[in-house]
């Protein structure tokens, strides 16, 4: 743990060198107030990001969740966009064990660009190589109590593009089809437009024969009509 809040104290000294307080406000107001921010914008960030990357060596190591954990526990929003960025970058380290790391991460410091990141491709990827967590795991989560577990149930088939379980994508928007929620109208109407890229007949079909909520069926026929 020592050597993880070593890195992580890099990684703040590198952030806290670029502080912006003119930008943080926007960034804050962008999302609803709900998080604080250093103000780095993301093309920045990013370069920042690359530098400490090479300069720990830490994405040539196993998958490490505690340091993952440290930066979703810190305040500012830059620390969990980067815990996104080397989640990203270690997808082929992971295993089905990391499901409920996963899911804590959802449930944690919960918003659309948390989840929606995390969603198509930490959870996406492991229902890939172990699709027994897909019955096991993501079943339920289309009908949690928890909104956010219910988006990304809807969301993780994101890139499955010809690979999409479409019985199942049907089967969890119907399971949520009723809801009054923005989130998941929205997260309906996008699962159901990107899928619309690679069978739009069956998705047409879907919609024309549901009672889908209309943004659900506004984001969901972008590339229909």
């Amino acid at each position: 743990m020592i050597r993880v809040w070593t890195r992580i104290a890099l990684l703040s000294r590198m952030f806290e060198d670029h502080r912006n307080t003119a930008n943080a406000e926007p960034m804050q107001n962008y999302m609803k107030g709900h998080f604080l921010f250093l103000g780095i914008k993301s093309p920045l960030r990013k370069e920042i990001e690359k530098q400490f990357f090479k300069e720990t060596g830490i994405l040539n190591e196993p998958f490490d969740k505690e340091f993952i954990e440290g930066l979703w526990n810190l305040e500012e929003r830059e620390y969990q966009y980067t815990a996104l960025t080397y989640m990203e970058k270690s997808l082929k380290k992971l295993h089905k064990s990391d499901l409920p790391f996963m899911e804590w991460l959802i449930t944690t410091k919960s918003w659309w660009d948390t989840v929606d990141a995390i969603a198509p491709k930490p959870v996406g990827k492991i229902a890939v190589r172990f699709p027994e967590v897909i019955e096991e795991t993501i079943d339920g989560w289309s009908v949690h109590e928890n909104m956010w577990l219910r988006r990304a149930a809807i969301l993780f088939q994101l890139k499955y593009k010809e690979k999409t379980m479409e019985e199942r994508l049907y089967r969890y928007i119907m399971e949520n089809a009723l809801s009054k929620e923005f989130f998941i109208q929205k997260a309906i109407g996008w699962a159901l437009r990107e899928y619309s890229k690679t069978n739009p007949a069956s998705v047409k079909q879907f919609i024309d024969g549901q009672r889908l909520a209309p943004l659900s069926v506004r984001e969901g026929s972008k590339y229909l009509y």
